[in-house]
């Protein structure tokens, strides 16, 4: 599998089916926030992301925001509110943001799972951290000004890829 692959695509956080993750043997999810948990325009999840959530903590899988934002208060907040560790100012693609969030939820690399909407950031920072990724569509089509042009190459990396749950 490349550094650009995901394991699985799906249309959004809330279709991932939790069975699947407790029967890969994953013991924590590690969440980007902005346009993954948290629209872009948003300080709040929807509804269907804490529901997601709230099931992933019953199976006993811990989550733990891993975001590239650098306000820090507002990923902390934003991970209490999901019930969720966090670790803030991540700058993925370097992978030791994931390593020290796998050690500060105590799980091995093989027992994690990322889950982003970015190729160039989340997925290629679960490859380069060896851990496996879920790429999901972005909440919103709105992105912070760097992450224009990194879109434009994702869809040419994605090219006509189908995500589960979609049409």
């Amino acid at each position: 599998m490349g550094a650009l692959a995901a394991e699985r695509y799906v249309a959004r956080v809330a279709l991932i089916p939790v069975a699947d993750l407790v029967s890969a043997g994953v013991r924590c999810v590690l969440l980007d926030r902005d346009n993954t948990c948290v629209p872009l325009d948003s300080s709040q999840a929807p509804q269907e992301v804490l529901d997601w959530i709230a099931e992933v903590h019953a199976a006993g899988i811990s989550t733990c925001v891993v975001s590239n934002n650098i306000h820090v208060r507002e990923v902390t907040r934003s991970a209490r509110l999901l019930g969720s560790q966090a670790v803030a100012c991540a700058f993925k693609p370097a992978p030791f943001s994931v390593w020290v969030a796998l050690r500060k939820m105590g799980v091995s690399r093989g027992e994690a799972v990322l889950v982003g909407d970015q190729v160039f950031t989340d997925v290629l920072a679960a490859r380069l951290a060896d851990v496996r990724a879920i790429l999901v569509r972005p909440q919103t089509r709105r992105d912070l000004w760097y992450a224009r042009p990194l879109r434009l190459l994702e869809r040419r990396v994605l090219g006509a890829h189908r995500f589960e749950g979609e049409r």
